[in-house]
Parts: structure tokens; sequence; C-alpha cells
């Protein structure tokens, strides 16, 4: 029997390089923004789904980038606990790289600007010109994650660049774009949001903790420690939770409201297993878990809003 293993497909590779795993994060924070507007009877099903199709892309944009940014910057070596990046196992030449960064944001680029277009018109030119700034800035932000020639992930600066925009622009953006308002108890949500996505990351960045410290990566965890890194993840859980029962306690018409709580045992078993477990290399499956976590925490929240205006 021959012993010889196969070379993955071309879609696999680049399957793998886009990272479906981390898509969830993407979904949350517009899951949240839109059953926040269909709570206010603000539902559009097309600006809705403009939305989601933004979002993923933008996320694909960041790992590719990220991809790249790594494998460019020295964190992607050979002592790296994580999944291999697709430019760094040979799998993928930086030129085909570039190009692919290039033509998804393009993509993100044709995709925002259908949203905008569909969610305010030409008339609303304010509003309009205001995005297409937030766009350009997330489309920025997501590239010069771990690539250009200063990369602020390197700098520890990822986990409030996640804050920003998986939980505070995604959020209130993907309600702006349904309902045209805004509302200051509404950070509430979206922080919960954002801190769970930066939870998700605070996984990565623990499991990846001593290769970023070699790499000269200065996430958080390489910053605090394994020890405060962990509490700190308790600390994202947490105020997640607390975020999202303090804007349901303010805005409390239903016992729907408080349906998020169904999937507070798994931020429990997450947080659970980052404190205990030693061989960082194992923490992936937890990972994959802590994102769909909040993906779940995120749809509960956003049914549980807006259940309570069909059921009145």
């Amino acid at each position: 029997m021959s012993n010889t293993t196969l070379a993955p497909s071309r879609f696999a590779v680049w399957l793998n390089a886009a990272r479906p795993r981390t898509l969830p994060l993407a979904l949350a924070c517009i899951i949240t923004g839109t059953g926040l507007a269909a709570a206010d009877g603000a539902f559009n099903w097309l600006v809705a789904l403009l939305c989601v199709l933004t979002a993923v892309l933008l996320q694909i944009l960041s790992n590719l980038a990220n991809d790249y940014g790594d494998s460019l910057h020295g964190a992607d070596h050979g002592a790296r606990q994580g999944p291999k990046r697709a430019v760094q196992a040979g799998l993928v030449t930086p030129a085909a790289m570039r190009q692919a960064i290039a033509v998804t944001a393009l993509l993100t680029v044709v995709s925002g600007l259908l949203l905008l277009w569909f969610a305010f018109g030409r008339a609303a030119f304010s509003s309009l010109l205001l995005f297409i700034v937030l766009g350009g800035a997330a489309i920025g932000a997501a590239i010069t994650y771990t690539a250009g020639k200063l990369p602020y992930g390197y700098a520890g600066l990822g986990d409030l660049s996640v804050l920003l925009f998986f939980g505070w622009l995604g959020v209130l953006g993907s309600y702006y774009v349904q309902a045209a308002r805004f509302a200051p108890a509404l950070v509430l949500p979206a922080t919960a949001c954002g801190l769970l996505a930066v939870a998700v990351l605070n996984v990565n960045n623990v499991r990846d903790l001593e290769s970023d410290r070699l790499a000269g990566k200065r996430s958080i965890p390489v910053r605090l420690g394994l020890r405060r890194a962990r509490a700190y993840h308790w600390l994202l859980l947490g105020l997640a939770v607390v975020c999202a029962t303090v804007y349901v306690l303010l805005t409390f018409t239903s016992l729907w409201q408080l349906l998020y709580l169904l999937a507070v045992p798994l931020l429990v078993r997450n947080g659970l297993a980052v404190a205990r477990t030693e061989a960082l290399h194992t923490l992936n499956p937890w990972l994959r878990q802590m994102s769909l976590a909040a993906l779940a925490f995120a749809t509960l929240f956003a049914l549980g809003q807006a259940l309570p205006t069909i059921f009145v």
C-alpha cells in the first residue's frame, strides 16, 4: 500500500486560506444589529443580506492578509502552534496571495457600495459618505492587521480593532443601515458582541503565545503573560454578558429578551478550557467552540429582541 500523501486541491488550499471557521464572527455582529433593527420594526431583508455579504468578504480579506502578513513578518515560523498558512507552507506564492487580496478587496467595495445604495439611495448623501469612509477604514484595517510596514496586530492593537469592527461598527452599522437612527443604549449589545469577538482572538493568541513571543508579535497574552491572559479571557466573557444584561434591563418588555442566557454555559465551558489547558497547542478546538459560542449568543440575543414584536 502506498503511503504517498496527496497534495491538497487548489480549491481546498484557497478555502483553507479563507479560514471559513472564522466567519461566524462576521455573522454575529450583523445578526445582532439586524435583530435590534427588527425589534424596532425596521428589518430589511435585502439590506441585511448585503450586510452579511460585505462582512463575510471583509473577514475573508482579513484572513488572506493575515496569511500573507504573518508569513512576511515571521509569525508563521516552524514553532507556530496553529494550523499552517498557505504562503508559509508554499502552497500559494506571495504574488498570488497579493492578487487574491486585491480581488477580495474589490469585491468588498462592490458589495459595500450596493449595500449603501439599497440602504440610503442617492438622497441620503451625508450618510452615504460617512459609510464610504467607514468602509474604507474597515478594508484598510483588514489588510494592515499583519501586512504592511507597520502591522498594528504586532503591536497588540488587534483586540481594540476587533472590538471596534466586530462590535461597535458591525452592530451599530448594520442597525443603522436598516433603521436609519441611533440610540445610545445600543452601544451595550454592540460592546457585548465585540467583546466575544475579542475573546475568540484571545483564544487564538493564548494558543500562539510562545510562537508570537519568538516572532516579536506583542499580542495581549504576550504582554500580560499566560496567567493574566487567562484572567483577561474571563473578563471579556463576563463583561459581554453584563453589557447584554444591562441593555435588556433598560429595554425590558418580555421574557423572550433573556433568551441569550441559554448561551452562557457555552461561554463558561470556554473560559474553563482556556484556564485549565496546559498544552496550549491543544486549544484549537476551543478556538472553534468560542467562535460558535459567540454566534449562538448573538443569534439568541437577536431573536430575543425581535420575538416580542412578533408575539404582541
